[in-house]
């Protein structure tokens, strides 16, 4: 799909107005509940012989358009919305495993993601080898019998590593195992993983997508492309007793994972996105294409900018024609490498801490992908729960800077930084 394409289906995929009393806008359907015919249609509903609304935990019609939107930007054949960007991951890791299960994953993940696979997980028995995702073939090298999916950020936070994911997905499906993709930094309007091999993509609403910072939420996308009958997924081959008997690869083909989703992992997880918050968050997808372009151009700008002051040590930004992932972004993000930019402050941990302290327009809070421009300090904050070496790992050294580049006057910023330099 191109991005002239992505732009029309933002805004209108998902929402037919015909079915909603003409209403232009997309209606927030703030119930917890709905009224069922008669007892037939309710146990038809419950039985999936029909499909329809049961209970917000499960669906809503503000949510399903969002899901539908979701879906159709990203190339995928079903989308599910949950409360957050990290309850998508957990749900969405938690309805596919189970004790015993191994995951490879690239160790350039959030802070908070790297934390879920490394020591939350392994107490439910789900263990996780981390790899340098740069080396595509490490994946291969790190299978073991009970690995179960491989997970990576398209667009590494915050070492804005620009994945092989071909090359990755190559191996996951020799292997037959899901390769899952958190597409939170590119966004569908700049890359679409589903193209390249992803069997499943996540994003944080919370992030681009809202981006006004007002609302949490998270999504998963299926593409519907794995088979999930190759035998290592019992749970998709075998009556459900969770579910009376259900066999969901018979039951729903392809989209036996978007339903798994719900009929498990939001049932059973609870971890349900709000309609005011779907709401808020189909504002900022109507206009996500152009926000990230103006994003992208802000932030390689800048980028630039950087490279050339004296209190700077290195700039890392995809865009760049010394950035050592520059061959890959040309391939994989050609549109824009987003509105992430890293940055060494010459003096270090405490230099940059001061950097972070004294920005005006730049705000200093733990978050991305706002239409304001954003500063932190990931060391002492976002990564500071990992080791040194886990956090080199990441990308995260103690001078590092990481800005969310937002829609403000580029010449406001370079100023605005530069007040910040002098502070040094």
């Amino acid at each position: 799909m191109s991005i002239q394409s992505i732009a029309t289906e933002a805004l209108h995929a998902g929402h037919d107005v015909a079915q909603t009393g003409g209403t232009r806008a997309v209606p927030i359907y703030q119930t917890t509940s709905y009224v069922f015919n008669n007892t037939d249609h309710a146990a038809n509903l419950f039985s999936l012989k029909e499909l329809g609304f049961i209970y917000t935990r499960l669906n809503n019609p503000t949510n399903q358009i969002l899901q539908e939107r979701l879906a159709a930007i990203e190339g995928g054949i079903g989308a599910v919305v949950f409360a957050s960007g990290t309850s998508a991951i957990s749900t969405g890791l938690l309805t596919l495993l189970k004790a015993g299960d191994h995951i490879v994953a690239s160790s350039s993940l959030y802070g908070g993601t790297y934390n879920l696979l490394k020591v939350t997980l392994p107490r439910l028995g789900i263990t996780t080898t981390f790899v340098d995702a740069n080396n595509p073939d490490n994946f291969k090298e790190a299978i073991q019998d009970n690995t179960r999916a491989f997970f990576v950020e398209s667009l590494g936070n915050p070492k804005l590593d620009v994945l092989d994911l071909e090359a990755i997905a190559a191996h996951s499906k020799a292997a037959g195992i899901p390769f899952i993709v958190d597409n939170t930094v590119a966004t569908p309007a700049l890359l679409n993983p589903i193209k390249h091999g992803a069997n499943i993509v996540i994003h944080s609403l919370t992030k681009y997508i809202g981006g006004q910072g007002n609302s949490l939420g998270g999504a998963i996308i299926d593409a519907g492309t794995f088979d999930w009958t190759n035998g290592k997924f019992p749970e998709f081959t075998e009556p459900s007793a969770g579910y009376h008997g259900l066999v969901y690869s018979e039951a729903l083909g392809a989209a036996a994972y978007t339903f798994k989703l719900i009929l498990e992992g939001l049932r059973d997880f609870g971890g349900a996105l709000s309609p005011h918050n779907a709401f808020n968050i189909i504002q900022g997808l109507e206009t996500l294409p152009i926000r990230i372009k103006k994003h992208s151009e802000n932030a390689l700008e800048l980028a630039k900018w950087l490279d050339a002051q004296d209190e700077v040590a290195w700039v890392n930004y995809p865009g760049l024609e010394s950035s050592e992932y520059k061959d890959l972004a040309d391939k994989y993000l050609p549109e824009g490498q987003s509105g992430i930019v890293t940055f060494g402050a010459k003096g270090g941990f405490e230099a940059a801490k001061t950097i972070a302290d004294e920005t005006q327009i730049f705000s200093l809070l733990a978050n991305i992908g706002d239409t304001k421009s954003l500063i932190i300090h990931p060391a002492s904050t976002t990564h500071q729960q990992l080791t040194e070496a886990e956090q080199e790992s990441a990308g995260v050294t103690g001078d590092l800077i990481r800005l969310s580049v937002g829609l403000e006057n580029i010449e406001d910023l370079k100023a605005d930084l530069k007040a910040a330099f002098s502070k040094i």
